[in-house]
Parts: structure tokens; sequence; C-alpha cells
């Protein structure tokens, strides 16, 4: 108690002085009271994830009643993660938001916000009480949207945090209505009434239940199609909170739908299929449009729809192992599906990093614009590339281990499977195949076009790295990426009390199966990372070599061109034309072009830009609707004072004579009843 009590003083007494301070120290205060603040709540995590449960009850009000802290494993997993990701994105951020230190106010705002959001976040991992958890993530929501338009002077940075906080609270909406439902049935805010309540369910009851908050929870994970606000939030934010809610914020979606997993009690083998469903369309739909985006953030914003995908197939494949009482299963898919949150939150938060790195050395993330810049940011470019790697699912880094523990769920479960069972797993299979493929060629264009060749643009300044300081988390991250890739097995021990919670296998430990994959990926690695030692040998020893030797430099060789331009290149665009060519029917696209006309033509233009179909059809045409609705009363706003003043008259005498109206007709009803 005496240390929770601390925690909150921290966070009070960080958000109170941050006003007071010089611009200089703004942020350094902000990441202080977030490092104490994570030794606490680290502390707490670590004790759920090696020994018993930690529960204890805080004295709550009349409304929320006594108010449960429980950190288990699964809490302790994701509070961990939290607490990583969010120290080396505030060190990163006191470097970034350097360019901003003359906006005092803003910074001042941020700052605060920051703790906020890590506070939040800690609590929604620890309180177990419906109503304290709903304020919780009120305050995560409004911090994030305050945190996403920092530079809200910007219209697009604006709508971004809007069209993010309408949706969100849509997804507030679903949470609420399951919370109330528990609430009313059970009598109590206690998150263990859930489970109850959904053992007194007879049919669809419990799954209705836990498709309530499936829902609310897979909008802030960014599955498809409630994925919309995500595209547009990522890119607004500075890059340091975009590496965050890529990183951790939307995974409070990922723990929210395993808790309630843990809680409600339903035909696990249907919510599985349900899971999967949404899950490999995610993945698919996330990579498809990341292709084809200009914006190097953006893209990034994509990878995360198609990498929370990735997770749902991990929880869908334990669902279905839980539900067919199969533990190999169960713990495969689970594994896969926790420690993929884990490495998504690493090598997705170094990719948004080096994406800010670029905007602040470019000053823009347009992909088209960029080039060569390999030459100028090689520790941006080295770092990028060992994130893309993994991303892609390659070894010997993070993505490859979950990944393969996810296959190795799928085939699994192939052994056991009946006929039509079996053709749904070879989908699933061909979809994780096409996600991995996908993604590869997406961060080959992304790489090759941002880093290598020919710069696409005469910059008026100097393209430099940041600091060396700046890059100290980065390297970091890259090393945990590295550690994780070659030695799964020293994360074995973390993931069993987890797994084993999910799971049922109260002797938290993982199957010996689930072991011995973990195994076999690890001698996969070293074998890759073998491989790669030998080349860099070989690669020393010849430049060692001729290190005498002059090796004359000269111009790409223009195809025949004798004025050779950077236009000779591929662009984003043309790097994946072949791939829009087969696709057509499932991307839209939006262009802009000047057609070339007369025998000396003038200079022409083609420009274009994917379009998300989902955003279209539930997002703009809906708005568009109401908008053309509300346009009938565009007449009450005519800009007449006398009118205003009769619309006050007018409500004043309805708030007066309409209640009497309604007694005098109760009046009159009773009366005949007499009669």
């Amino acid at each position: 108690m005496t240390l929770v009590i601390i925690f909150i003083f921290v966070c009070i007494t960080g958000v109170l002085i941050i006003p007071f301070l010089n611009v200089k120290l703004k942020g350094i205060a902000a990441l202080a009271a977030i490092v104490i603040n994570t030794v606490i709540s680290g502390y707490f995590a670590v004790q759920g994830l090696t020994g018993p449960e930690i529960s204890w009850v805080m004295p709550g009000s009349m409304i929320t009643g006594p108010i449960p802290i429980r950190i288990d494993a699964l809490s302790g997993w994701f509070l961990m993660m939290v607490n990583f990701i969010f120290i080396t994105g505030g060190w990163y951020g006191l470097f970034y938001m350097n360019g901003y230190k003359y906006q005092s106010k803003k910074i001042s705002l941020h700052a605060i916000a920051f703790i906020i959001l890590h506070s939040s976040l800690v609590s929604l991992l620890a309180v177990q009480n419906s109503i304290v958890f709903l304020v919780a993530w009120e305050l995560m929501m409004f911090s994030a949207f305050i945190c996403v338009i920092f530079e809200h002077e910007k219209e697009a940075t604006l709508k971004a945090g809007i069209n993010y906080l309408i949706q969100s609270h849509i997804c507030v909406v679903m949470l609420i209505t399951g919370f109330l439902w528990v609430s009313f049935k059970t009598g109590s805010y206690d998150f263990r009434a859930i489970t109850t309540f959904s053992m007194t369910q007879t049919g669809p009851g419990a799954l209705f239940l836990f498709m309530l908050f499936f829902i609310g929870f897979a909008i802030k994970a960014g599955f498809v199609p409630f994925h919309t606000w995500l595209p547009h939030a990522h890119p607004a934010a500075p890059a340091h909170i975009s590496g965050i809610m890529s990183g951790v914020l939307i995974k409070t979606g990922i723990y929210g739908i395993l808790r309630m997993l843990l809680l409600i009690k339903a035909d696990f083998t249907t919510i599985g299929y349900i899971i999967l469903t949404f899950s490999v369309i995610s993945g698919l739909y996330g990579v498809m449009l990341a292709i084809v985006q200009h914006d190097l953030k953006k893209l990034l914003a994509y990878h995360s729809v198609e990498n929370i995908g990735i997770i749902g197939l991990g929880i869908g494949i334990g669902c279905i192992g839980l539900g067919t009482g199969n533990q190999v299963i169960a713990s495969l898919g689970f594994a896969g599906a926790l420690l993929h949150t884990l490495n998504h939150a690493l090598f997705k938060s170094l990719l948004f990093y080096t994406s800010g790195m670029v905007y602040q050395a470019a000053h823009t993330i347009n992909i088209e614009q960029l080039g060569g810049l390999i030459k100028k940011m090689p520790h941006t470019a080295f770092l990028f590339l060992i994130a893309a790697i993994a991303i892609s699912g390659i070894p010997p880094f993070n993505g490859f281990i979950s990944e393969f523990t996810i296959y190795t769920g799928l085939y699994q479960w192939l052994q056991s499977a009946s006929l039509n069972s079996l053709i749904f797993i070879l989908l699933l299979v061909l979809g994780l195949v096409l996600i991995g493929g996908l993604a590869m060629l997406c961060f080959t264009k992304a790489f090759g076009i941002v880093f290598l060749g020919n710069a696409r643009k005469d910059f008026h300044h100097e393209v430099k790295e940041g600091p060396f300081l700046q890059f100290v988390p980065l390297y970091l991250i890259a090393l945990f990426m590295v550690c994780i890739g070659l030695f799964p097995q020293m994360f074995l021990s973390l993931l069993m009390k987890p797994v084993g919670l999910l799971t049922g296998n109260r002797g938290d430990v993982l199957v010996p199966a689930t072991a011995n994959t973990f195994s076999a990926l690890s001698s996969i690695s070293l074998a890759v990372c073998g491989m790669l030692v030998v080349a860099l040998t070989v690669f020393f020893i010849r430049k060692w070599a001729m290190r005498k030797r002059l090796v004359p430099a000269g111009p790409t060789w223009g195809c025949g061109y004798v004025a050779p331009t950077a236009r000779l290149q591929y662009t984003a665009g043309s790097f994946v034309r072949s791939y829009v060519k087969l696709n057509k029917s499932i991307l839209l696209f939006e262009k802009k072009e000047k057609e070339v006309t007369g025998l000396f033509p003038a200079e022409s233009h083609y420009e274009s830009h994917a379009y998300d179909k989902f955003e279209k059809w539930l997002v703009d045409k809906p708005v568009a609707a109401v908008k053309s609705f509300l346009k009938h009363f565009l007449f009450l706003q005519n800009g007449s004072l006398q009118s205003y003043i009769l619309y006050g008259v007018l409500f004043i005498i309805g708030v007066i004579f309409i209640p009497m109206v309604f007694d005098a007709l109760y009046l009159f009803i009773d009366f005949l009843k007499r009669l």
C-alpha cells in the first residue's frame, strides 16, 4: 500500500511542478517521474511474473465500492512491456522535443499528458473494478489525445486527434454496456463478477457478453474493420508518442481481450474461430495497404494493423486449444501471441523512432522525396534495417521467434483437425505466409527508397544524424531484439506463468512441445547468426587485403542518358506497380494528374494516394449522411438575434409546461381507471 501511495504522489507531484520548470527541465522531470513509477510498478510486475498473484483491496466510495488491485502473471507481462517502452520513448523524446524548445506551454502540457498516460496504463493493468477501470481508460484516452495533437496548429493533426477521440468513445460505449450488464445482474463491479455472471448464462449469453468486450477492445487494438483511427493518429503524433501508441497503447486492447478470456466462461472454440477470422483479415488488409503508402509513418501505422492480426492469430489458436482440450495447441498459440506482443512493441517503436530521426533531419517523411540517406544517416539506416528485418519475420531477430511459434501452433492443430477445420487451417497458413511475404516487399521498398540510391530532392539545409545520446535507447531496443532472436529460452521462464494462467495449467509450466519449439528456433537463429559472422569475416578480410588498392568511383550507369537524374530511380509507386495492378479490385486510389499535350508539352504532374475502403464505407459515408441530414436544419442557425431569443423562450415554456401536460394526462388516466 505504501508503494501505491508513493506512485500516486510521484504522479501528482510531477504534474504540478512541470509548468513552473525551465523548458529543458520539463522533459527531464517527466522522465524522472516515469522512471520512479517504473521501479515501483516493475517491482509488482516481477512479483506477479515469478510468484503468486499480488492482491489487495483499496477503500473505494459509495459508487465504486471496494477497489480490488490484482497483479497476476498476465498483468506483470504487460507492465514490464509498458515500462520499458515508456523509458526508451521518454529518453528518445527528450532529444526529439528539442526542436520545439521555444514552445514552453505546449511542452508543459505534453509532459503532463505523458506522465498521466503512463500512470493510467499502469492502473489499467492492475485495477479490477469496472468503474475505476473505465475512469483509467478515459484518462488514457484523453492524455493520449493531448499527446497526439501536440502540433494542433496543423489542421490534419487536429482532425486525426478528434477522429481518435470519437472512435475511442465508441470503444468506451461497448465496454460500459458489458460492465453495466454484469453489474446489473450481479450487483458487483469486481471483475470476478464477470466469471460468476458468464457461468449462469445459458445459450449464447456468455458469447454475446464476450463479443461486446471484444468489439470494444478490438477498436483500441486496431483490428479490421475497427482500425480506421489508427493510420491517422500514429502519423500525426510526435515520433516518440507514435512509438508508444503502436508499441503499448494499442496493446491495452490485446490485454483486455486476454483478460476477458480469463474471466468469461464460454464456447472457446467458437470464440477462437471468430478471433481467427478477424485476425487473418486484419493481417492481410493491413499489410496490403501499408505497401502502397507514400507517408513513412502511415506505412508503419498500417503495419501495426497487420501485426495486431498476427497477435490475434495466436490468441485464436490458443482459444481453439482451450475449446478442444489440447494443451499443446493452447500453449503454442498463447505463447506466440504474448511473445509477438512484446516483439511488436520493440521493433515497431524502433521503426517509429528512426522515422522520427528521418523527419527531423530531412523535414519530411514523404518517401517519394527521400533517398540516399544511408550516406548521411548510417546509424539511423542500420537501426531501421534491423527493425525491418525483424518485422518481416526473418532470423536471427525476434519477429521470427514469435511468428514461427504461431506457425507451430497451426501445424499442431493440423494433426488433429477435421475436414472443415483442415480447410480453415490451410487458409490461415496461406494468410500468414502472404502476410510475411508482403511485409518483406513493403520494407524492401521502404528501406530501399528512403536510404539507398540518390537523393530525390535537393534539401536547403544540412541532413545529418541526431546526437549520439539519442541513439542509446534505440540501440538498447535493438540489443533486446537480438537477444530474443538468439536466446528465446531466456524468455521461456517469463512466459510460463502467463501462458499457464491462460491455458488453465496451474503448474505454470509450458508443455514440452512448446519448450522444444523454442529450442529449435534458437538453433535456427544461431545458425543464421553464424552465417552472418562468416559473411562479415570474409568482407573484412577482403577489405583489409585491398586496403592499398585504389577503387575508382564514378556515376551509376544511366541507361544511355548523358545527364543522369534522380528521376531515373524507382519511386515508391513504381516499385510496387505490378502489385497494385494485381490488387486494384481491393485497393482504392485517389489520382491527381496533368495530361501531357501539345507538340512541346509543358511540365506534367502525376500523383496517387491509396485510400482505405473500410474508412470510406464505415466512416466517410455515414458522416456524409449525417451532414446531409443536418443541412435541413441550417435555417435554425440564421444569425438573427430575435430568432435565438425566441428559441430560448420556447425552451423555457417547454420546460415549464410539458411536465404539467404529462402530469395532467397521468391524472386523467388515473381518473378513468377509477371509473
